[in-house]
């Protein structure tokens, strides 16, 4: 099914950090999950998600035994990872931070955008799950802050990428969302909200990008690339508008 691929971004690539975004390639799932699919909620077979989350993790010389992630629920919950996740239950939640290097954060994606947070200084990472409601309920603002009370963080020290996800021209939304877009983000709302053919779409990537240029972080980097245009390469709920798989993302300390 193709060689495993993933993409890292520039402003990130530090001697200390270990990242990745994961296409879908590379994996041992059949359709419709075709082919590195870590999703374990979607249908396929727990075996198969497995293998493939063990891929993914073998290729950057993490140990799937030090993830820690979580049941994503589109909010702007926080939790600090002081140790790998031992079984049990998931908390819900779509913001991780950590100081500790035998974690590894990870996170599942279909269309939702991936944020990556780095602070070379204070040696701390972060990791958020933004979709249209945890870009409105400002999940990336409460990784900053949570970065800056649990580590002493400056904002303007972070380095952050926004990875791929939905892009503006296949993300059209309903009047619920827009209003909830104009709740938050107010008089700047237009920047992220551009009307076509009587229907609006929303950019999820400038609109991340400028909650976090508000909290004071300087170094973004935006990857622009739409799950939906990109099916090769990525998986996308909307894109496929069937059931599908999800790409993972994780990001870890190096000690």
């Amino acid at each position: 099914m193709g060689p495993l691929r993933f993409y890292q971004f520039e402003n990130l690539v530090h001697p200390n950090l270990v990242h990745a975004i994961f296409t879908r390639q590379g994996g041992v799932s059949p359709e419709p999950w075709r082919s590195l699919n870590v999703g374990g909620n979607v249908g396929d077979e727990r075996a198969r998600v497995r293998e493939n989350l063990c891929r993914a993790c073998a290729v950057v010389e993490r140990d799937p035994h030090s993830i820690y992630d979580v049941w994503q629920v589109h909010s702007a919950r926080v939790v600090r990872a002081d140790a790998p996740r031992r079984g049990g239950e998931l908390i819900q939640a779509d913001v991780l931070i950590t100081d500790d290097p035998s974690v590894t954060l990870f996170m599942r994606f279909a269309d939702c955008v991936p944020i990556f947070f780095h602070d070379p200084k204070r040696r701390a990472i972060g990791i958020v799950h933004a979709g249209w409601l945890g870009t409105v309920r400002a999940a990336p603002v409460a990784a900053v802050r949570a970065m800056v009370e649990a580590f002493g963080t400056h904002p303007e020290d972070l380095r952050v990428g926004i990875g791929p996800a939905i892009g503006p021209d296949h993300y059209p939304v309903g009047l619920e969302v827009v209003e909830k877009v104009r709740e938050t983000f107010g008089s700047s709302a237009g920047d992220h909200l551009q009307t076509h053919d009587g229907e609006v779409y929303l950019n999820l990537w400038s609109a991340n990008r400028y909650l976090l240029e508000q909290e004071g972080v300087k170094s973004i980097e935006v990857a622009e690339q739409c799950t939906a245009c990109h099916l090769e390469e990525w998986y996308s709920h909307r894109g496929e508008g069937r059931v599908t798989g999800r790409f993972g993302a994780l990001i870890a300390l190096d000690a």
